[in-house]
């Protein structure tokens, strides 16, 4: 039972060209610059959707990767050390009033699939202008951030396994993001900015992935035949992963009022869900330990606290009618199984036990690396 939120990796962004910005002081960094921008050119047209390379060439050229989204982690990975490299260079000679003047012709533009606009202006998107290479590095790792993500959502069903470290993967990433790179940002730059080069979006990010990894452990343990204490303890604590994310996703809309509420309503229905699915659980418990009145009052309390709550989305709410069919069926059963067997006492909310948790799964951390050519600049 895992609910996705589409979309998050849908960016887009207008061509920059290195070469042009920097003036080279000699030709290995010419070279450096120029293959920085047809490194980012190949994400440019594939992110873009305006690339003419057919989906078999586009295979050879990548190995042999099969999956979009695997195509384009890998063009990142290619991409990504250079960048840091000119993000090293950059900051060293922050205190020059020539760096100034090249940032300023650089021009990086990147949309925001997070904002609500971008659902109406999908011909003519917004695009965000910060010209500061710290930006263009905070939407390259949020970008791919996004797709580890969909690429664990597309491997799901085959690899649990390989699903989980993915998600795990980009949990870090988006750590790295929050901590390392965007809070210089903020001081940087005093103009209106996407929600993906804010560190508190980021924030929610690594918690949802942490949330979605523990879904995946959650779904593991099932298919194991784990107790349900255990399963109860686990879809808890994705419960409690995406709690926290709600937090401060709240704080974060004070800063990004354009956040687009699927983005907020997707995390409230994934944490209604892993509630309901933790409370089916302890009922199954209790009812394995004789406690059926228990049992039977924990699923009452749960179908009348979420009964007017449904979710948004309308594949979310298949599965959670799913669900609460489910509960239904299983609360009927064992009422029926109490008035004619065991005759308990049916236990009111106050009395109900207490839902516990357990956390398994951390984050990746991410590790950047960079280019270590020297890049030499004119001064000019």
């Amino acid at each position: 039972m895992m609910i996705s939120c589409p979309g998050l990796s849908k960016f887009k962004t207008k061509q920059v060209v290195f070469e042009e910005v920097f003036p080279a002081c000699d030709s290995g960094t010419l070279e450096q610059l120029k293959e920085m921008s047809s490194k980012r050119r190949a994400i440019e047209e594939s992110i873009n959707e305006s690339s003419s390379v057919t989906e078999a060439i586009a295979r050879e050229m990548s190995g042999g990767l099969t999956l979009r989204c695997e195509q384009d982690i890998q063009k990142l990975e290619q991409y990504l050390p250079l960048l840091e490299n000119l993000v090293y260079h950059v900051n060293r000679g922050r205190n020059n009033p020539w760096v100034d003047r090249w940032m300023s012709d650089l021009k990086l533009r990147w949309t925001s699939p997070l904002i609500s606009s971008s659902i109406f202006h999908v011909k003519s998107p917004k695009y965000f202008q910060i010209n500061y290479v710290q930006f263009e590095l905070g939407m390259v790792l949020f970008l791919y951030g996004s797709l580890l993500r969909e690429k664990a959502l597309e491997i799901l069903q085959t690899d649990l396994v390989q699903s989980a470290a993915l998600f795990r993967k980009a949990a870090g990433v988006y750590q790295h993001l929050a901590h390392e790179v965007l809070p210089s940002l903020q001081l940087a730059a005093r103009t209106e900015r996407p929600p993906e080069s804010v560190p508190s979006v980021s924030s929610v990010m690594s918690l949802v992935c942490l949330a979605e990894a523990q879904a995946v452990a959650a779904r593991r343990a099932e298919e194991k035949g784990n107790t349900q204490n255990l399963l109860a303890k686990l879809h808890y604590g994705v419960r409690d992963f995406l709690d926290e994310a709600l937090v401060i996703l709240h704080s974060a809309t004070k800063e990004c009022k354009d956040i687009s509420s699927p983005f907020a309503d997707f995390i409230i229905s994934c944490r209604m869900l892993h509630e309901l699915k933790s409370y089916k659980y302890i009922a199954e418990s209790l009812k394995v330990d004789g406690k059926i009145g228990a049992a039977a009052g924990l699923l009452r309390h749960a179908l009348t606290s979420i009964g007017k709550s449904t979710p948004k989305g309308e594949a979310w709410r298949l599965v959670y009618k799913q669900l609460v069919q489910e509960m239904t069926e299983l609360l009927r059963k064992y009422e029926h199984e109490n008035d004619f067997v065991w005759h308990e006492k049916v236990v009111t909310k106050h009395e109900l036990p207490l839902p516990e948790t357990i956390k398994i799964v951390t984050s990746t951390p991410y590790q950047p690396q960079r280019s270590e050519k020297t890049l030499a600049f004119k001064q000019v």
